[in-house]
């Protein structure tokens, strides 16, 4: 085991250097698809299994375009790369064992943030030299981690097929920031034949050594691009012939945070940008907004978001200007099936390295778009939920200094592989 932790370890800090975000993670998916074939997974990968309809937030052609030159650059994998040249980077790795017996998911997300990393010394990951290679971009999450986990658990799985049943499907996602891409990879139903479902994240509040089998806390929320158009024209000559986007974004921004909350569960709105005009004399004539919307349920995220399209609508039409809504991001809520959590609950309790597990926690906190899988599953009559491994975190998520316990990898995947274990024998 103790040559199992020391390749986590390595991943983990071979990702970190090479953080991709959302629909870029072409190094990252290669080196990822090179190790499964190696270990001998089956494998499906890019458009395969991703609809392209259901992507959002995509980066542009140019975009893609020029990260694939980079990745080719920098250590991706030649036989593979070509495969997630256009940005579809997701992969599905299958085990199937040749036994009958259940078919289990565990889902692994894969992409960085665009965040500058702390050049601290007192930065562990720049301390002991693994910190990001990338200007403005690193692991600030923890999903370094998740892919490593999702590779140590590969070979967990290999190394012991002969006591297995059924079929082990490990889903490697790209563009979970920003709630991007899972949903494009359940709309190509690659969860479809699943009966048990497994998400796992590490830290997020809980504690080191720690561990929540169920984490129902999520809200739905949409991530909203908003646009106007209006006509420009001399703010001191001639400021009637303008048509004034600014102000149409201006009256949606106080009107939009006004919104009535909803008697049925806790809602949020946030714009998180606004950018709009050219010069001081001149009438506006484009404004844009980023807008999340948030809800405790599905039904009130769309509650809200029905209350945007309005405001929005509403001042366009005030204003005599044009509008735009564009979603680039979407989850669901979810509710953990807690037959399944009880598993995970058992083999957390049974390790030597969990000092406590709990089988849920329901505080509300931020949004997951695994929860698209979840509810595939579970309407389809399987079983989902979503674990948490605790460790010591540096910082918060999403922060400049965040970084987690690396003892903290080889203890999740053993309970992980051990899960699967018991499942297949339900």
């Amino acid at each position: 085991m103790q040559q199992l932790g020391d390749k986590l370890i390595k991943w983990r800090r071979d990702f970190h250097q090479y953080p991709e975000t959302g629909f870029l993670e072409m190094r990252t998916a290669s080196i990822v698809a090179s190790i499964l074939d190696e270990l001998g997974f089956q494998l499906k990968m890019g458009k395969e299994v991703m609809s392209e309809a259901d992507c959002m937030g995509k980066p542009t052609e140019e975009e893609t375009k020029k990260h694939y030159q980079w990745a080719q650059k920098n250590g991706a994998i030649g036989d593979y790369l070509h495969l997630f040249s256009e940005g579809y980077t997701g992969i599905i790795a299958t085990l199937d064992t040749g036994k009958k017996g259940p078919v289990i998911a565990f889902r692994f997300d894969m992409d960085a943030l665009d965040i500058l990393e702390s050049n601290s010394n007192e930065h562990f990951p720049c301390n002991e030299g693994f910190s990001s290679k990338v200007h403005g971009k690193m692991h600030g999450c923890g999903h370094d981690s998740h892919t490593a986990m999702g590779l140590g658990l590969a070979t967990l799985l290999i190394e012991n097929k002969d006591q297995l049943k059924g079929k082990i499907k490990l889903i490697f996602q790209p563009a979970e920031e920003g709630t991007r891409g899972a949903k494009a990879m359940a709309a190509a139903n690659v969860v479809e034949d699943v009966d048990y479902f497994v998400a796992t994240h590490i830290g997020v509040g809980v504690p080191h050594k720690q561990f929540v089998a169920a984490n129902s806390g999520f809200l739905a929320t949409s991530k909203l691009d908003i646009s106007y158009t209006g006509k420009a024209a001399h703010a001191g000559g001639s400021p009637e012939q303008g048509k004034n986007a600014l102000l149409a974004a201006a009256a949606s921004v106080l009107s939009l945070h006004g919104i009535s909350r909803h008697s049925g569960g806790a809602t949020r709105i946030n714009v998180g940008q606004l950018e709009a005009g050219a010069g001081r004399n001149i009438i506006a004539n484009h404004a844009s907004m980023k807008v999340e919307t948030r809800g405790e349920t599905s039904e009130i995220n769309e509650y809200v978001k029905e209350q945007v399209t309005s405001i929005v609508s509403g001042a366009a039409t005030m204003y005599q200007v044009e509008h735009k809504i564009k979603t680039v991001g979407e989850a669901l809520s979810c509710k953990c099936s807690l037959d399944l959590a009880g598993i995970l609950h058992q083999c957390a309790e049974a390790s030597p390295d969990i000092e406590k597990s709990r089988l849920e926690d329901n505080t509300p906190g931020g949004s997951e778009d695994a929860t698209y899988f979840m509810n595939e599953v579970q309407k389809n009559g399987g079983k989902a939920t979503y674990c948490v491994f605790g460790t010591e975190l540096a910082a918060g998520h999403h922060n400049e200094k965040f970084d987690i316990k690396e003892d903290t990898l080889l203890p999740a995947v053993k309970i992980l592989f051990q899960s699967a274990k018991v499942i297949m024998e339900q």
